[in-house]
């Protein structure tokens, strides 16, 4: 899988997630400890997040890693 379509699927599930929990970006951002801007960036696929920021994504959104690594969510 191409590391393009990666990020595509971590992205959106991750949005899909935060909204789904009516969370904002600057909430979920904050909680994880990473700023507004970088969450956007994740969120629009011009970051590439690490395995750590990841997790603590997951921990916030209450999901499990499976949930945003998941294809066709």
């Amino acid at each position: 899988m191409q590391d393009e379509k990666i990020l595509q699927i971590v992205a959106d599930n991750i949005r899909i997630e935060r909204l789904r929990k009516r969370i904002s970006q600057e909430k979920l951002a904050e909680q994880v400890g990473i700023s507004t801007k970088y969450l956007n960036m994740i969120e629009n696929r011009k970051a590439n997040p690490t395995i750590i920021i990841i997790i603590k994504i997951c921990i916030v959104l209450d999901v499990n890693l499976d949930t945003i690594y998941r294809i066709g969510s």
